[in-house]
Formats: structure tokens, sequence, C-alpha cells
């Protein structure tokens, strides 16, 4: 998958650097939501961040009285074609398989927030202004450019310098950068220099706690630590996952990645169990995303089941700078300075 990422690179810089430039032109003109947009992206190939991200942006604007809604494409959910909610703000609407991964797992975190799914994410806005949401938080959309937006929200991480959707100099269209923190204050310091009209502000995930899968039980970060799990995952960066586990103590005895969006059908799941029994695995270990998608009776049911839910650390300065640069796009729109 790396090679071919490294392969698609320079084709994808293309093709973003044209839809720029046509875009520039008119051709076609970015369509504008009734509602302030913030979207949150990077420009990389596969995750990031961005969710944990993007939930931490909604639930603080939920605690300034916003009502924001989150507007994703549902990649690879039933409900990506034809668009529509998976959250009115008040409760689900639908299952994982029709909303997306993603977009389930914002709606069961976010019970105050909209989630709506479809490629059309100006629809999606207008359906959110049509039921009262004040803002929408666009998932994965910096190259999303047929849609305007009021904020830019971009995750970059130094290290990832080729395989990239868009170059580095693309950075220059975002409102907030946020780094991957590296321990490195000079790292912040030469991105300030490059981009001097972005704030540019530290960023990492963080392990939250675990959770079982039916959510009744909650565990603190250390829960398995010198303990023998078996961990799995079916999202885009397994590596940083399993080097979570570790670095809560879990002792990891066997592990299996899936690709990105696995919807674990029944042969899968019989895999995992069987290699969790030949590793001696004590519980099975895995990502929030991936356990919404796991039924209460699996073959997985002879084991205990937990997730770790993974959190989006943030600088204070950036939590209270969104605020403010929302309000400052709200006098835009209505003419004022």
């Amino acid at each position: 998958m790396r090679i071919a990422l490294l392969v698609f690179s320079p084709i994808s810089r293309l093709v973003c650097r044209a839809k720029r430039v046509l875009l520039a032109r008119g051709i076609p003109r970015a369509g504008a939501s009734p509602i302030p947009v913030i979207s949150v992206g990077n420009i990389s190939f596969g995750g990031s961040g961005k969710t944990p991200l993007a939930i931490e942006i909604a639930a603080g604007l939920l605690a300034r009285g916003e009502r924001p809604a989150q507007v994703s494409r549902g990649y690879k959910g039933t409900g990506e074609k034809r668009g529509g909610f998976v959250s009115d703000g008040r409760k689900i609407l639908c299952a994982w398989k029709e909303a997306g991964d993603e977009p389930f797992l914002i709606a069961s975190r976010l019970p105050g927030a909209g989630v709506f799914v479809g490629k059309d994410r100006l629809a999606s806005c207008r359906r959110a202004a049509g039921l009262g949401f004040t803002c929408a938080i666009l998932d994965d959309g910096f190259q999303h450019l047929r849609l305007a937006r009021d904020i830019d929200v971009v995750l970059f991480d130094p290290r990832e310098k080729r395989a990239l959707r868009e170059g580095v100099s693309s950075l220059e269209r975002a409102r907030f950068i946020l780094i991957r923190r590296d321990g490195s204050p000079a790292c912040l310091d030469k991105y300030e220099s490059l981009f001097p009209g972005a704030v540019v502000t530290g960023f990492r995930t963080e392990a939250e706690g675990f959770l079982s899968r039916d959510r009744k039980e909650k565990l603190p970060p250390d829960a398995f630590r010198g303990r023998s799990v078996f961990a799995f995952c079916g999202i885009a960066g397994p590596g940083r996952f399993f080097a979570l586990l570790e670095e809560c103590g879990a002792r990891i005895a066997g592990r299996l990645a899936f690709p990105d969006h696995f919807a674990y059908p029944e042969k899968a799941l019989v895999r995992i169990a069987a290699a969790a029994r030949v590793a001696g695995a004590e519980a099975l270990v895995t990502t929030e995303k991936d356990a919404i998608k796991i039924p209460p009776a699996s073959p997985l049911a002879d084991f205990p089941v937990y997730f770790l839910r993974i959190g989006a650390s943030l600088e204070p300065a950036f939590r209270d700078a969104v605020p403010a640069a929302l309000d400052k796009a709200r006098a835009k729109r209505a003419g004022r300075p």
C-alpha cells in the first residue's frame, strides 16, 4: 500500500493543482453554504486524527451554545449516494451500514450535534441549516473545493513528506495548521514562518481509556498494563493504534490489521478469535470505529472485547481561536467589519 501511495501521490498533486486553477477561474463555482463551514482535513493519505479533532471542535462549540452539524461523505455507507440524516441532534436515525462507520461513531459520541452524509456536501449544509444548526463541520474537506468554506483546519505531520495528496505549499490556504507534536518547538517555528497567515499550534492523539464493546464498563488508559491482549483494527493508520496500546502498557500478544472501513464479515471474526486463542490473549482490543461494527453475538463472544477511546489533545489557544474565527466569519457574511 505504501508503494502504491508513493506512485499515486504525484498524480494526486497534479489533479489537486488543476482543480484549484479551474476553481480560481470559476469552473465550477464553489457552492456557498447558508451556514458557516469549518473544514477539517489534511494533505496526506489515510488517517491522521481528523475524526478525534472534528469531535473535539464540535464538543467545544456545543459547550458554547452553538448547534454544530457534522457533514461527511459517509464513505462506503449505503447513504453515501442519496444523502441523508444520521442524527438530528436528538437521536441516531440509522445504522452504521447506512451512515458509514465514522459518521455513526461521531453521532454516538456527540448526541447534541447533527450528523449528515452524502456526496453532495452543499445539500447536507442546506439540510442542516433548515433544521436550525448554526454551523457545519466538514469532515475531510480540505480537497473538497466545490464547497466554499469559512475556516480551514488542517492536520499535518512533517514526517509524512512523500505520500501526500497535495504539496506542503497548499497549507497556505489553511486558517489553522495543527502540527503533530514531535517534541521540537523549532518545528512549530518553522511552519509559522512559512505560513504567517495561519495560526500554527501543536496537536496529538492520546488514549482516553478503554470501554467494553457494549459501553457499560469504562477502564482507565493503564487498565491493561502488563496484560496480554490481542489487537485488531481496520483503519488507515494501524501502526498508530498499536503504538498507543503499547504506550498504555498493554502487552500485544498478537495483532491483525485489515483495510480501512473494513466491515468484519463472519469469516474475519472467526479468524480473529482463532488467532487470539493461539496467542493466549486475555482480552481483545480494537478501535472505537471498529467496535461499532461487531455484533453482540459473534465468534468473539468467548473473549472480553474492549475498544480504546482516542481523543485529540489541543492547545488552549486553538480551542479559544475557533469560536472567535467563527464570529468573524459570521460578521464577514453579514457585511460587518
